[in-house]
This record gives C-alpha cells, sequence and structure tokens, in this order.
C-alpha cells in the first residue's frame, strides 16, 4: 500500500496558479489601469506606454480646458453676469459645441488606444471581454455626456436665434427698460394678430425692480404719442376701435409703416406710449398655446385658486372647473386660470394674468431650467416673437434672477380708477409715475392701502369690479394674489 501524501504535499507539487496564470492576471490589470488612466488623465496611458508625443498633446490639452473651466466657474461666482454672457452669446455657443464634440471624439480615439495598448490579444478569453465591455463602457459614457453638452449647447443656440429680433439696443430710460409684454393666440406665422392682453414690465436697470402695468383691451379714446405716423391719423385720439384694435387698423393700412416688419405691433407701442407716457425699449408677443407649454415643461405652477375657476365655455366638450385650494397646475390649467372669462370679467382676469407671472418669475429656478433645458427651449422657441437683441438676453436674464424674491408691483388702467371709454390721460401718467416712484422707494406708500371688505373675491380674484382688483394694484403682488 503506497504511502498517504500529508494535505499540504499536494499543494506543493501542483501549484493552484502556474506562472502563465500569474502573467495573464497582470496583463489583465495592466490593461485596466490603462483604461482607468485614460478616464481620469486622458493622454497618461500613452505617455507611460504609446505615443509619449500623443499622450504630452493630449495632457496639455486635457489641463488647458480643465483651467479654462475652473477658472470660468472661480469669476462666475463673483461675477454672475459672465454666465448669462456666456450663456446667450451665439458665438461663444458655437465654439463650445463644436469643441465638446471635438473633445467627445479625441476621448474616445484615446480610450481605443488605450485598450490597443493593453495587448487584448495576449488576454485569456474572459480577460479580453471584460476589458472590451469596460473600454466601451467608459468611452461611449464619455462620449455621450460630451456629445449630450454639445446638443444642449447647440439647442441654447438655435432657441436664441430663433426668438431673438433685430431691433437695436436701447439703453435704459430714466433707470429703467420697459417692456412691452402681448398675449394672444398667435400662431406660427400669424404674429401680430389683435392682442388679448398687454402689460408694460417696466424694470429697474439695476435691481431688477419691476413694476406691471396692464392696460384693458376694450380701452378707448386714447392718444398716441406725439411724432408718431399714429399721432398724424388720430390727432384727436383713436375713435376707430379698441385698444386691441390698433394693431388690426395697422395692418390694414400697411402702407403708412414702409419700413416696419409689424405695422401691428409698431401701432400699439405708439398707443401705449402716447397712454403711459414711458417709452417702451422692446416689445414681446407670446403665443399663448406656447405658454401653456412652458408651464407644462417646467412641471406646472403652483397657485393660490381661490374661487372655482371654468375651463372652456358650457358648450365645450372639455368644459370643466379648476377647484378651490393651493395647487400646481398644469399647463392647461394654468392657461384657463389666466384667460379664463365666463362667470367672471376682463379686470378680474386681468388680476389673475398677473397672479400668474408673479408665480412663474418666483418659481421658475435656474435648476429647473438645467433640467428641463430642452422641453423649455422647444416650448419657448413656439410662445415667443420679439425684437430683442440677442445680445441683450443675457443681460435681461441677469435682471430676472435679480427680480427673484423681490416684490412686485402693479398697477392696471381700469375701473373704478380709469373710464376705459374716456381714459384721463393725465391721470394715467400721474398714476403710472408714482408706481414707479414707490418700487424705486423715491415715494411714499398711499396714505389708506385699499381694501377689500372680508377678502371678497370675485372671479377668483380678490377685490370686486366696483371696488377694483387687489392684484391689479398692489405695492407687492404676493400679497394680493
Amino acid at each position: 500500500m503506497p504511502p498517504v501524501s500529508s494535505p499540504g504535499s499536494l499543494d506543493r507539487q501542483v501549484p493552484r496558479f502556474s506562472a502563465g496564470d500569474r502573467a495573464a492576471r497582470v496583463r489583465f490589470r495592466r490593461a485596466l489601469a490603462l483604461m482607468l488612466m485614460t478616464l481620469l488623465l486622458p493622454g497618461s496611458a500613452q505617455l507611460v506606454a504609446g505615443n509619449r508625443r500623443v499622450g504630452i498633446i493630449a495632457l496639455r490639452l486635457w489641463f488647458a480646458v480643465v483651467t479654462t473651466c475652473v477658472g470660468t466657474l472661480v469669476v462666475v461666482l463673483f461675477w454672475h453676469g459672465l454666465a448669462f454672457k456666456l450663456a446667450f452669446d451665439t458665438m461663444a455657443l458655437f465654439w463650445l459645441r463644436l469643441a465638446l464634440m471635438a473633445l467627445a471624439t479625441g476621448w474616445a480615439v484615446l480610450f481605443f488606444d488605450a485598450w490597443r495598448l493593453g495587448q487584448p490579444l495576449t488576454l485569456s478569453l474572459g480577460h479580453r471581454r471584460a476589458a472590451v465591455g469596460l473600454n466601451g463602457v467608459l468611452a461611449l459614457s464619455v462620449a455621450a455626456a460630451l456629445l449630450f453638452g454639445a446638443h444642449l449647447a447647440g439647442a441654447q443656440r438655435d432657441l436664441i436665434l430663433t426668438m431673438s429680433g433685430d431691433g437695436d439696443v436701447s439703453g435704459a430710460h430714466d433707470g429703467r427698460y420697459n417692456v412691452l409684454l402681448m398675449g394672444g393666440d398667435s400662431g406660427a406665422g400669424r404674429w401680430g394678430l389683435r392682442p388679448d392682453s398687454m402689460t408694460v414690465a417696466s424694470i429697474d436697470a439695476e435691481t431688477g425692480r419691476t413694476v406691471l402695468i396692464s392696460l384693458p383691451r376694450n380701452m378707448q379714446n386714447f392718444p398716441f404719442v406725439k411724432g408718431s405716423v399714429m399721432h398724424e391719423q388720430f390727432p384727436d385720439g383713436f375713435d376707430a376701435d379698441y385698444l386691441n384694435g390698433v394693431s388690426t387698423w395697422a395692418g390694414d393700412n400697411t402702407e403708412l409703416f414702409p419700413h416696419s416688419d409689424n405695422p401691428g405691433v409698431d401701432a400699439t407701442v405708439m398707443a401705449i406710449e402716447g397712454i403711459t407716457g414711458l417709452k417702451i425699449n422692446y416689445w414681446a408677443m407670446v403665443n399663448l398655446q406656447g405658454f401653456k407649454d412652458l408651464v407644462d415643461a417646467v412641471g406646472g405652477v403652483t397657485l393660490n385658486v381661490r374661487q372655482e375657476i371654468p375651463v372652456g365655455l358650457p358648450q365645450d366638450s372639455f368644459y370643466s372647473h379648476i377647484e378651490p385650494g393651493v395647487q400646481k397646475l398644469n399647463g392647461f390649467e394654468t392657461l384657463w386660470f389666466a384667460r379664463a372669462r365666463y362667470d367672471s370679467d376682463d379686470y378680474s382676469r386681468m388680476a389673475r394674468q398677473k397672479c400668474v407671472m408673479n408665480a412663474m418669475l418666483q418659481q421658475i429656478s435656474p435648476q429647473s431650467a438645467v433640467r428641463n433645458f430642452a422641453s423649455i427651449a422647444q416650448a419657448s422657441s413656439a410662445m415667443v416673437s420679439t425684437n430683442i437683441p440677442a445680445g441683450e438676453f443675457g443681460h435681461f436674464a441677469e435682471l430676472a434672477l435679480k427680480a427673484r424674491g423681490q416684490k412686485i408691483s402693479t398697477l392696471s388702467l381700469v375701473p373704478p380708477m380709469i373710464d376705459t371709454a374716456h381714459p384721463d390721460i393725465r391721470l394715467i401718467k400721474n398714476k403710472v409715475a408714482d408706481a414707479i416712484d414707490r418700487a424705486e422707494g423715491t415715494a411714499p406708500p398711499p396714505a389708506k392701502p385699499k381694501k377689500h371688505e372680508g377678502e371678497s373675491v370675485t372671479g377668483g380674484s380678490i377685490g370686486s369690479l366696483h371696488d377694483g382688483y387687489a392684484a391689479n394694484e398692489a405695492d407687492d403682488l404676493d400679497t394680493a394674489c
């Protein structure tokens, strides 16, 4: 009977891993290390195991990119305006897009070369598959992230080019920018139709403090600014239609506006300047369908629904109601909250529209804008037509960010303060000047703030047609909504 070997003798006679196995594991670890080096320091794999010249160039480019990004972030921390300038500079976005695409391509090539330097044919089948899989995941992940960034840069650039106008850059008047916002059911190729709402956003050029001045669409017998072509046609005031009919009248008499691309808008601006005494810097026409899509793109807006608001008319198949309470509304609901007139009146609707404007300004954060950028860009391109030059977008975005968290003041030129059939223009101009002075802190608040007995609510807005609506004339729109 042969002798029985001891338990440890078999291990000594038959090693668990041969020299070839250990060499294969070393080669596999080396291949993985080259890929991870490429992920962390593109070009380092080539520097230690391949073409040193390629590695040095790649590393220098990488350090230049990192230095530029870090430097830009540091500067942005102290100068927020730079971020907006870069985000709305079409040339900078063009080169950023190209740079990201080139970086994605170059990095993917370096990953492929790192896989080659790992000598995949010398690896075992299992190790070779693992190396190929890891290299593919790393290369695709990095390239996809960079190409997505290039897509966002391209989408932002296209959005700016689509939305921006060809108007001249206009400086602030008395320290304020006055932007006429008009809303209507205009669709593609139909800008300039009779506007459904008209509001001047008077914005402090330094602080962003905003006063919203709304004009009723049914105002009559108002003057145009002196020296304008419309004033020459109606020296005693516009008696041909309501205020929202100025656009239609100008569209029927385009020969009076030989150098204008938007006669209806230009004529409306002449009317707004004549009524308010403000010099309008820019205008923007908001398509209500696009507005609905924008609300959906940011995930809805939270509003205080004070009364049941009808959605549509009783004869509509979709007729329903928005129930009272503080709730988040989608785009369709927000649109009807802002524009519903059934069982209400125009002036209550104007008050609700201001509450929607305030909520949008306060609730759409930069973080939300980044998360939903693609959807916002698509909605915005179909929402706004404007004459604001592309170079001014960054400045207004910075002012909008400053305006967040600040009080928004409102003034609506409506009954009972104003007789819309025979408006007192001197009173209107004084009211506008007082509202702006109070917002700037150069005038005291009214001696007796308007009271709305028992917080009466009409048509979903605090107040009534007889007493006026709180959101239509307020120094703090938050409290009135």
